[in-house]
């Protein structure tokens, strides 16, 4: 009986022990699924997922305690950031009230709600300028997403939290071409909101913005509405562009917010406002969540972005390039400039090329082509087909890293046009090459006035292009050139390519 029993206890603390191990287990693979391991250098997202989305709605309660159990899930990892910058003295912009002007229809760096240096400096000494934002703990050792201009050129951030802690952090990186940037504080207790995949957010989807907007009093405001729109680009905001549209309430200060969808989860960093009036109107931008977890990796481990660089110019087809061109269908995105030396020249890549699809999804835009392109890390391979006077070629092509060597162009003054084309062009001479920038060349025929009540400057001509063909003939003289367009008559499409500072760009138009 004695032996019976002492087996009996060694069974049980064996028991007891396999129960401890498998708890002690489970507990670590549960940290590992929510946090993922730390050696890699990566950032630590939250994984464990929410079930708001399931929760059931039968009555007009239901349905408000749904909203409340998501703002109240998400609204502990937004923080207000608080910036501090010296600058000298001096007098008061009434534009300054937001920060920044609203230049045009479109406020840029809206939210930097800044307490100004008084006018009428008599001293020279420096003031301190304050900027308020907001920003989404994303980690929970501490990183927080934002926007760039939030904390670009900040001497001091700090941020404080949902339970009223103020925390100093440090800007661990900025990346202004998507106008995002990460900061770190140290602290423990901190809740890191769960990032979603902003690709399968749905257009009339609810969301909410959580912000604080006007200032510190409004700290983690909640507005509600419905995603817009989707894909919003050529906005004016930033270089590389794929905005969610909401009508959910975004005043200045919430930059930097958390656009949450119904289960909780981060879907957009929001970003600016387009207002005729500095304030709400009912249409919002927010950086999708996959962009933004994509640069915030990228800042975290190696402290900057790196892009996939091609080296093509690309543009959308419109319907009078589709007639020029003699295309039934109209798909993908021409090529313009084909950059010497670059991935897609030492691959054969040629301009006039339609580029139909990359990575095996088709092109619907050059913004999304472009924003595909970027997206790649360099060294990687990337195939794409492509139709070249109705033959489909194939091809695969290493990407480099992209320099950043962009040039804007700028349309210049116009001057008086009496040709029925809309625009006057005349050989490149050293004079005419001296006065527009341009270096001469014997042959070229460069554009010297255009009417911008024309349909060419409508189509995109401008003062300064050099004509490199028209109707599909390469213009290799001043007297070919007067030839081709001689034949040309009023209702005629015309279709050009122009070299724009190094960028070749196609032109369709009706004279």
């Amino acid at each position: 009986m004695n032996k019976n029993n002492k087996l009996l206890k060694y069974l049980l603390l064996v028991f007891a022990g396999v129960a401890v191990g498998a708890i002690v287990f489970s507990n670590v693979e549960f940290k590992l699924s929510v946090t993922g391991p730390t050696i890699s250098g990566r950032p630590n997202f939250a994984t464990a997922k929410n079930t708001f989305e399931n929760y059931p709605i039968q009555s007009l309660k239901n349905f408000n305690d749904a909203f409340v159990q998501i703002a109240e899930s998400a609204t502990p990892s937004v923080v207000t950031i608080f910036t501090e910058k010296k600058v000298a003295e001096r007098g008061i912009n009434p534009m300054d009230f937001f920060g920044h002007s609203f230049d045009g229809f479109f406020g840029h760096g809206f939210d930097d709600f800044f307490d100004k240096p008084e006018s009428g400096s008599r001293n020279g000494r420096s003031q301190v300028q304050r900027g308020l934002g907001s920003g989404v703990i994303v980690t929970d050792d501490g990183y927080i997403l934002t926007n760039n201009h939030v904390v670009d050129d900040a001497d001091v951030v700090y941020i404080r939290t949902f339970d009223n802690r103020k925390i100093d952090a440090k800007v661990i990186g900025k990346d202004p071409k998507t106008d995002l940037a990460v900061i770190k504080v140290n602290a423990k207790g901190l809740k890191p909101i769960i990032i979603g995949d902003s690709d399968k957010l749905r257009v009339a989807e609810w969301v909410i913005a959580i912000g604080s907007p006007l200032g510190e009093n409004f700290a983690r405001t909640v507005t509600q509405g419905i995603v817009s729109a989707k894909g919003r680009a050529n906005v004016g905001l930033a270089d590389y562009e794929d905005f969610i549209q909401t009508d959910a309430a975004i005043n200045p200060g919430n930059s930097g917010g958390a656009l949450v969808n119904i289960n909780g989860e981060l879907v957009g960093i929001n970003t600016a406002i387009a207002s005729r009036t500095g304030g709400f109107e009912g249409i919002g931008f927010a950086v999708p969540s996959n962009m933004a977890k994509k640069v915030l990796t990228s800042l975290i481990t190696t402290g900057k972005v790196s892009r996939g660089y091609l080296g093509v110019s690309i543009q959308d087809i419109d319907e009078n390039l589709a007639k020029a061109m003699h295309l039934k269908v109209v798909e993908g995105v021409l090529v313009g400039t084909v950059v010497d030396g670059s991935p897609a020249a030492k691959a054969g890549v040629k301009t006039g090329d339609i580029i139909l699809d990359f990575n095996g999804v088709k092109v619907t835009s050059s913004v999304a082509l472009r924003n595909a392109i970027a997206s790649q890390s360099p060294g990687t391979t990337v195939k794409f087909r492509v139709q070249r006077d109705g033959v489909i070629r194939l091809f695969s092509v290493r990407l480099e890293e992209q320099t950043g060597k962009e040039v804007a162009s700028r349309s210049k003054g116009e001057e008086k046009v009496t040709s029925a084309l809309g625009f006057k062009a005349e050989e490149l001479t050293a004079e005419i090459a001296q006065k527009l920038n341009r270096k001469p060349g014997a042959g070229k025929v460069i554009v010297t006035s255009i009417s911008p009540s024309s349909n060419a400057y409508q189509a995109g001509v401008r003062r300064g292009d050099i004509i490199l063909s028209v109707n599909r003939e390469s213009v290799t003289s001043f007297a070919q050139y007067r030839a081709l367009v001689s034949t040309v008559k009023s209702g005629d499409l015309l279709f050009l390519l122009v070299d724009r500072e190094g960028s070749k760009i196609y032109l369709a138009f009706n004279v």
